[in-house]
């Protein structure tokens, strides 16, 4: 696993605002660059049977205009897709649709740029309640799965193996360190610092099951 404290780090995190259709929505994009070329990282992210190793078992049709569901997790449609450059998808979860997409640079020295969006219309009762990092924690534990996976030969962790990690102190720690760090993206995006440090304590607690202090 890579190292969690180095991780957090060289992981960027930004909120916005944009307005669709049907009203406001708030975005959230985070991103790391990884020493890997475009391709290799676009096949990790893309490829069914390495999808598992970093992220959650998939199944369905990952093609323009196909569905795809993550087990235990968010489903959707493909909505656009410009290999090996980027796709778009809907994230639907609970009723509710977001959308994402990943878009991927390459950088110096046959590097990679990875960089997710996601685009949601959130009720503010629940955004006052736990802030971005409800979901950008999970992103957060997404980019770390991937840094594993691309640094490590193709290695990766069972969703298993993951949750045994989060259980433990490193992974708690890790949890705690991003949500300081979505707090510092919600205060930069000019949420009440009080309240963006109440709103990341609740989401830690969420995820770690330590109760609040």
């Amino acid at each position: 696993m890579t190292d969690a404290t180095s991780q957090i780090s060289t992981v960027r995190r930004q909120l916005g605002r944009r307005v669709l259709e049907a009203g406001e929505a708030r975005v959230m994009t985070i991103s790391q660059t990884y020493d890997a070329p475009l391709e290799d990282v676009w096949d990790a992210c893309t490829n069914p049977e390495r999808i598992p190793r970093w992220f959650l078992p998939v199944s369905g049709d990952l093609r323009l205009g196909g569905r795809y569901q993550l087990e235990g997790n968010a489903g959707g449609t493909v909505e656009r897709c410009d290999p090996p450059k980027s796709f778009a998808a809907t994230w639907e979860m609970g009723g509710d649709v977001s959308w994402i997409e990943v878009r991927l640079t390459p950088v110096e020295d046959g590097r990679t740029r990875f960089e997710l969006e996601h685009v949601a219309h959130v009720a503010q009762e629940f955004w006052d309640q736990y802030g971005p990092g409800a979901v950008g924690v999970g992103w957060d534990l997404a980019l770390l799965g991937l840094a594993s996976h691309l640094g490590g030969a193709g290695a990766g962790v069972t969703p298993e193996e993951s949750a045994a990690w989060i259980a433990s102190d490193e992974g708690r720690r890790f949890v705690a360190f991003s949500s300081e760090r979505w707090r510092d993206a919600s205060v930069a995006d000019g949420t009440d610092e009080a309240e963006a440090r109440a709103a990341a304590d609740r989401t830690t607690a969420f995820y770690t099951g330590v109760p609040e202090a």
